[in-house]
């Protein structure tokens, strides 16, 4: 594994990064267009739409995004048909490195996941002190509960959340648990035409247009953290990986020009994603 002194050394080929300044790419490099595989949080809540004209303007790379799952984009990264992996599961990001498919992880961004449904709150949720005890309740009444069941960092953390709080949904499958198998927005839609429950990330949910009568019922539990990861892909791994154009990224991202930009992303008035670079 390289490390964090040698991977930034390696990357000045490409880029610098003085005081938040990223210096372009040579001329012939600076054509160079990365494919980043990421999730759809990052995607449908307008954050790249934003992030990656500014920068293209300031290195001339463009980047074309694979906005899926995160275990579907791990699986890209893994076969090798990405540059970078920004995803939302530190376990299996860490994975992905110690695995040989990536050069190094680092943290970009956090926001939060809700719980969200309709304000009659047929579950009674509203006011329980954990979000065990939220989901518990959930059972208890077999109030309808949408899962995005598509293997999502959104996926993954829910499934966590229920092992924590003694409870394994999947064998009411069907029943008042229900597994859309798509992706957040098409899952919030299902969520409320049915008048349902979903766990969702906080940027999706500010962005999401169609809330009617749902509304955030459970917030704020240290559980609920989502904290969002960069990886380079491992030249080593697949030598077509555009290494260079592909550092450039990450330092840009991680750089405190790419972090005052994420902090600077809102939508009424709201910050969607939280910028925590070290």
């Amino acid at each position: 594994m390289i490390n964090g002194s040698v991977f930034r050394a390696l990357s000045l080929a490409s880029v610098l990064v003085i005081g938040g300044y990223v210096s372009p790419l040579h001329a012939d490099e600076s054509k160079s267009k990365i494919t980043l595989a990421s999730t759809t949080s990052t995607q449908n809540s307008g954050l790249f739409d934003y992030l990656l004209p500014l920068f293209k303007k300031q290195t001339g790379v463009e980047v074309h995004v694979v906005a899926v799952g995160t275990g579907a984009a791990l699986k890209l990264a893994r076969n090798g048909d990405a540059d970078v992996l920004m995803v939302h599961h530190k376990t299996s990001e860490e994975k992905f490195v110690s695995d040989g498919y990536g050069v190094e992880r680092f943290d970009v961004m956090y926001n939060d996941f809700v719980l969200v449904g309709p304000d009659s709150d047929p579950a009674e949720v509203k006011g329980t002190q954990t979000i065990a005890e939220a989901l518990n309740k959930i059972k208890t009444k077999q109030a309808i509960f949408l899962s995005r069941g598509d293997d999502s960092g959104t996926n993954k953390r829910e499934l966590e959340l229920w092992k924590a709080s003694g409870s394994n949904p999947k064998s009411a499958s069907g029943d008042w648990y229900r597994e859309t198998g798509s992706g957040m927005g098409a899952t919030l839609n299902t969520t409320v035409a049915m008048q349902g429950y979903a766990l969702t990330d906080r940027a999706t949910w500010i962005s999401y247009k169609n809330k009617q009568n749902m509304e955030i019922l459970f917030e704020g539990d240290k559980r609920l953290f989502n904290q969002y990861g960069v990886i380079v892909v491992n030249p080593k791994k697949f030598p077509h990986v555009k290494i260079k154009p592909a550092e450039t990224f990450v330092n840009w991202i991680v750089s405190l020009k790419g972090q005052k930009a994420i902090a600077g992303y809102k939508l009424s008035g709201e910050q969607l994603f939280i910028p925590n670079a070290e």
